[in-house]
């Protein structure tokens, strides 16, 4: 490749991460997860430490991209990264489903009266089943 395709390959590169990013900070700005989740948990005075964990989680994640960590981390980094996008993708989903009603709206058209209980746990369920299973069992997913 020529010096013209490397930049612009690189062009293209940061163009793409910059408009990725950018709609998501941009989507959970609209859903509103940090507000939502500051006023479920009562905790609306530490609403600057959300944001500032949101920015540093994506600064954090960045470097990671770029600069793999020295030496045998992946035993305690990778779970501890697993943990906290599970919690961060669980509280956008949540407050996502929140914001659009569509729990209450899921139970109207089913015309489920009871059992919304069991509906939201079986889908819990199944969804850590299934990354169980991709994560823990070789070769249960392959390219």
């Amino acid at each position: 490749m020529t010096v013209f395709n490397h930049a612009l390959v690189m062009l293209i590169g940061f163009a793409s991460g910059v408009l990725v990013s950018g709609a998501v900070f941009a989507f959970i700005t609209i859903v509103g997860v940090v507000p939502r989740l500051a006023q479920k948990t009562n905790s609306t005075r530490y609403i600057k430490v959300y944001e500032a964990a949101i920015m540093a989680g994506g600064l954090v994640g960045l470097v990671f991209s770029f600069f793999a960590p020295a030496g045998n981390w992946g035993y305690w980094l990778l779970p501890v990264i697993g943990m906290a996008a599970g919690i961060f993708y669980g509280c956008m989903a949540m407050s996502l489903a929140e914001v659009l009603n569509v729990i209450p709206i899921l139970a109207r058209r089913a015309r489920l009266q009871r059992g919304m209980f069991f509906l939201v746990m079986s889908i819990a369920i199944g969804k850590m089943i299934g990354a169980l299973l991709y994560f823990l069992v070789p070769g249960f997913f392959t390219h």
